[in-house]
């Protein structure tokens, strides 16, 4: 028999599901995007009719294994049991429903890999977030996050001499100048409109130290919704970017000597029941607790491991240097843009609901699941070991003897060899993943060693 959307054979539809669908009549929504992050941190999907959802609400859309050891560049690498013969499904979460406002008649949900029977698949980065978030629960203990994502306006443009095409950012402005606002605030605007329809709440907004360079931070949220909203972010500064024939990059480095684009990541672990920030302890001199401390001591502990998955793409490391500001060091300090790790200032007025970490070596070219799981496996590894950070570090690095201060990774691939020798991140990510992983990302590393720098910032900007 039919229900009210003339679908015969669907599964019982559970409140969420049926918002979305009389969202999608309403709204005039023709095809409904399901995505998905992948192992070299792309954003894909595939997208289903109106006149199909209600069914596909359950069942999901058909995919293969094998996107899922695809890299960056298109490049299909042999993993096992991720090849020609296998399939999974995407399989949207209701809850993440938002009609894209500069894609008129489309909407998006983030979704699951699973499998044909609906059970979690391995190698969903998704469920590795989630599965952290329960390991997280076990302890008492919930994660809040944000990402706070840096991008370059700009327009692609042909590069000289028959190299490939650039990116020519859309203006010189200086860092904070009002000439900078003047210049990208028909943009900005829509952005944040666009952003704002979507329910992600816009905190700040100024343009930044590089050329064409933006800043846009988004409200924190629990975990998994900061990580979606990391994906909804992503998508919709591209979106409107290109409604308005200009090109919007998050890569890392998509101009080589201008600065650089992070995605720095704020967290805080919070006591559910009592509802208190389990970081905050205003007695402290930094105004933190044991716990806190324990946190960034598994952070420090994994930050060589850690940043291949929250810099996950070789052009990532071009902006890991030395007075950057962008992180080099495995460290952490009070205000300390030059640590891994800053202690964030609390704003007087709400002490303990402000406390939290910042996280600096990240970027959007990283898988924003993937990376946020590791975090909470990390600093949850702190936990459990009570391991100590050491003494805060309240100096530029740069400035110590030399070795007084770990460097981090120097590359991607001394980032994965981190990552390849670290048992408490490999055991969390799993046989499957860790290993699809490790394929894609050493794959990106060699053909990027073969090519010139033109060809790397090309192929970065063009995709993050």
């Amino acid at each position: 028999m039919a229900d009210r959307y003339g679908v015969t054979g669907v599964h019982p539809l559970d409140p969420a599901e049926r918002r979305v669908l009389e969202r999608t009549e309403t709204e005039g929504i023709e095809l409904v995007r399901f995505l998905y992050a992948d192992h070299g941190g792309v954003i894909r999907g595939k997208a289903v009719s109106r006149s199909r959802l209600a069914e596909r609400l359950g069942s999901g859309i058909g995919h293969t294994v094998a996107m899922m050891a695809m890299n960056m560049l298109d490049q299909l690498q042999e993993v096992e049991r991720l090849g020609p013969v296998g399939e999974v499904r995407l399989v949207p979460d209701p809850a993440t429903f938002v009609a894209l406002p500069y894609a008129p008649g489309a909407a998006a949900m983030l979704a699951d890999l699973r499998e044909p029977d609906g059970s979690p698949w391995a190698a969903c980065p998704r469920t590795f977030l989630r599965e952290a978030i329960a390991v997280l629960a076990d302890e008492g203990l919930a994660a809040v996050a944000a990402y706070e994502p840096e991008f370059t306006l700009g327009r692609r443009v042909p590069g000289p001499d028959g190299e490939p095409d650039r990116l020519l950012p859309a203006d010189d402005s200086l860092c904070y100048a009002t000439s900078g606002f003047d210049q990208a605030h028909d943009y900005a605007m829509s952005l944040v409109r666009a952003l704002q329809a979507q329910g992600l709440r816009v905190e700040h907004y100024h343009p930044e130290l590089g050329h064409g360079q933006q800043e846009l931070s988004i409200r924190h949220a629990p975990a998994m919704r900061a990580a979606d909203n990391q994906v909804i972010y992503r998508e919709t500064v591209r979106g409107v970017a290109f409604r308005a024939s200009l090109w919007a990059s998050l890569a890392p480095k998509p101009i080589a000597d201008q600065a650089g684009n992070g995605a720095h990541l704020h967290i805080s672990l919070w006591d559910p029941e009592l509802r208190v920030n389990a970081f905050s302890d205003p007695s402290d001199r930094y105004g933190l607790s044991e716990t806190a401390y324990r946190f960034i001591g598994g952070l420090i502990a994994h930050l060589p491991a850690l940043t291949a998955l929250t810099c996950g793409s070789v052009n990532g490391f071009r902006r890991l240097a030395p007075r950057m500001w962008s992180s080099a060091y495995a460290c952490y300090g009070m205000d300390n843009r030059e640590a891994a790790v800053r202690i964030c200032s609390p704003m007087r007025t709400a002490v303990e609901a402000s406390t939290n970490l910042e996280i600096k070596p990240s970027d959007s070219s990283a898988n924003p699941y993937l990376s946020l799981g590791a975090v909470i496996h990390a600093g949850l590894d702190g936990i459990r070991r009570k391991l100590d950070p050491g003494e805060a570090v309240n100096v530029d690095p740069a400035t110590l003897p030399e070795g007084a201060v770990a460097r981090l990774p120097r590359s991607l691939d001394e980032a994965l060899d981190a990552l390849e020798a670290d048992d408490v991140l490999m055991d969390a990510l799993g046989p499957l993943r860790a290993s699809a992983y490790l394929a894609v990302k050493r794959s990106e590393a060699r053909a990027f060693a073969a090519q010139d720098l033109a060809y790397e910032l090309f192929h970065h900007f063009r995709v993050f």
